[in-house]
């Protein structure tokens, strides 16, 4: 075929514009069809960058666990007995488990009015005992200062981290915490640092919310002996923490005289699954999206190929006569082929243009206002995916023109001569 064929080129377009109204109808189904996969194929990449984007900075291969009532007899001790995890338990699962890459115990302080103050101001707000490990599994974003560390948790340092609502809200506008102290339920810490939590996966309670203190430091000050109320870990890279999770309940219960099949009395949560469970919805939201995109570019397209089949037939007796006067098959074929993919392809790449138009239109009045909630973030289609979808309209424009074709090659000359 000769791209450069001015009579070709005029022949298609005498055609096209023949049937005008009938090939604006037929284009617009086609325009819909892509537009409506393009916005959807945005809107669902949107929808999974917004859901991603609450668990961002979150260590996806993490499993934690709390303590239950147990659910069976053992060793003397009745069904439904209390336990408390210990120090001990965080040791031996550290030396034993050599798949665990951070393990953070946490204790709870809770939150009642006016249980942290500083000055003449105060507030309710969420008290936990952590380990400097903990910023590896739940990153944090500091504003100021620092994180807890490990000289803190070595020495019990009565210092505190606190969150950036704590900050506003304690703190006049223009002050520094850094250096103060704060009473956090009856006893004073120094403020070494002001976070807040980069994820909207938060663990007793929001970073930005919550007075933050040694681990160490939490069990001596608030008279918790040697407790854990918490614990979250890790496992390595390419490590399933399945596996992990098992280990560790199999060390608990042993550690803790609790039968080897009691399902009760440790409750674990394992994030691993809940991002796969994610992943899985949104290959199938892909999927739909594709399915339903689909399916409404096939109804345009079955429309470009009826309308060349009309064409065709309508014709007959102009592609009898070309036939006699020597017209190649071949050069039917180009004609007809290149009208169903003209179409197409003017069709199509309008709605893409549209739709890609109308996700930055949108996309740009969300980031003018945005909201931390919002699940929908920064609407575009990606690149691999506008490439597909070209090509998909492209190689449907070609099949359009199959059947037309086929009519065309089964036309001889003498019966198209003698059709009118």
């Amino acid at each position: 075929m000769n791209i450069f064929d001015v009579d070709l080129w005029s022949e298609i377009w005498i055609t096209i514009m023949r049937n005008k109204t009938r090939s604006l109808l037929t284009g617009f189904g086609v325009f819909w069809g892509i537009f409506m996969l393009v916005v959807m194929l945005g809107a669902g990449t949107a929808l999974e960058k917004g859901v991603l984007k609450s668990v961002d900075g979150f260590a996806t291969n993490t499993a934690f666990f709390a303590t239950d009532r147990t659910g069976k007899p053992f060793k003397g001790f009745r069904k439904g007995r209390h336990w408390d995890m210990h120090n001990s338990d965080v040791e031996v699962i550290r030396k034993t488990v050599k798949d665990v890459r951070y393990i953070s115990p946490m204790l709870f302080g809770g939150r009642a009015d006016g249980n942290v103050a500083y000055n003449d101001r105060s507030g309710g707000y969420y008290v936990r005992g952590v380990h400097p490990d903990y910023a590896l599994i739940e990153r944090q974003r500091i504003f100021f200062g620092r994180f807890i560390n490990h000289v803190d948790m070595l020495h019990k340092r009565k210092v505190c981290v606190i969150g950036t609502r704590v900050q506003e809200e304690l703190f006049r506008k223009g002050e520094s915490p850094i250096g103060q102290q704060i009473r956090v339920n009856g006893i004073y810490f120094w403020v070494v640092g002001v976070i807040e939590g980069v994820s909207g996966v938060e663990i007793g309670g929001r970073s930005s919310e919550s007075v933050s203190i040694p681990f160490s430091t939490f069990q001596q000050a608030y008279n918790q002996g040697d407790r854990v109320h918490f614990m979250s870990i890790t496992a390595k890279d390419d490590v399933s923490i399945d596996r992990v999770e098992q280990d560790v309940k199999a060390i608990l219960r042993a550690q803790n005289k609790i039968a080897p099949d009691d399902e009760q009395a440790i409750n674990s949560f394992n994030a691993a699954r809940i991002f796969s469970m994610f992943n899985a919805l949104f290959l199938g939201i892909r999927a739909l999206v594709w399915f339903v995109g689909m399916g409404t570019l096939l109804a345009g397209i079955v429309g470009v190929s009826n309308i060349m089949v009309v064409t065709v037939r309508e014709r007959t007796r102009e592609i009898g006569v070309r036939r006699a006067l020597g017209a190649k098959p071949s050069k039917i074929v180009v004609q007809i082929i290149t009208e169903s993919l003209l179409l197409t392809s003017i069709a199509g790449m309008l709605g893409m243009c549209v739709g890609v138009g109308l996700l930055g239109a949108v996309n740009t009045v969300l980031a003018a206002n945005p909201n931390p909630d919002m699940f929908f973030v920064s609407l575009h289609i990606k690149f691999g995916s506008a490439v597909a979808a070209a090509v998909v309209l492209l190689l449907s424009g070609m099949a359009a023109g199959i059947i037309p074709t086929w009519r065309a090659l089964k036309i001889k000359a003498i019966d198209a001569i003698r059709e009118e």
